[in-house]
């Protein structure tokens, strides 16, 4: 594979994952191998049915962080802080392997957005990767020095969602 870019996926419209998953199915039609990790998606809480999907197609899948404040009011802010952190460790640990084609960080960029990573740590994380790696970036609230030191950025912004209609979330399409 040729020199792995970093990409990142970041705004307040529907999509941001949607188009990372996206890509990992088109790599994986490509012989690549994919791994995603995700931060504040507790699918012991959420019924993920990517996750499903992506194991079924060889994906290997880690989450650090599976709580957050907005959804979970007693969860301790320092405790998501410390578990962000192991995240970024087991990270550049998987640097060191080096066995993928392609890391999917989803929601890394809310870890940021929401001070439970610090961006000096994220940008460590994307000036440590390797050469050959395609890093995929998801969240909203990119910082401009993320978006900076990404080689492609999508933002995805909301015109019309069907929450602002009061249509809850829907199975095989919110999640």
């Amino acid at each position: 594979m040729r020199k792995g870019l970093i990409q990142v996926y970041t705004g307040d419209g529907k999509g941001k994952t949607t188009a990372a998953l996206g890509l990992a199915v088109r790599a994986i039609g490509h012989n690549l191998k994919v791994c995603y990790i995700y931060f504040h998606k507790g699918p012991d809480t959420w019924e993920y049915s990517e996750h499903a999907t992506l194991r079924k197609l060889g994906v290997d899948i880690f989450g650090f962080a599976k709580k957050h404040p907005h959804f979970f009011k007693e969860i301790d802010p320092n405790e998501i802080r410390k578990e962000c952190l192991e995240g970024l460790e087991f990270i550049n640990e998987f640097y060191q392997e080096n066995k993928y084609d392609i890391l999917i960080l989803d929601e890394i960029v809310i870890s940021l957005r929401d001070a439970f990573l610090k961006e000096e740590e994220v940008l460590d994380i994307l000036d440590s990767k390797p050469e050959n790696l395609e890093l995929i970036l998801t969240g909203r609230g990119a910082t401009k020095k993320i978006i900076e030191k990404a080689d492609l950025v999508s933002q995805i912004n909301k015109i019309k969602h069907p929450y602002d209609l009061e249509i809850k979330r829907r199975k095989g399409i919110e999640y």
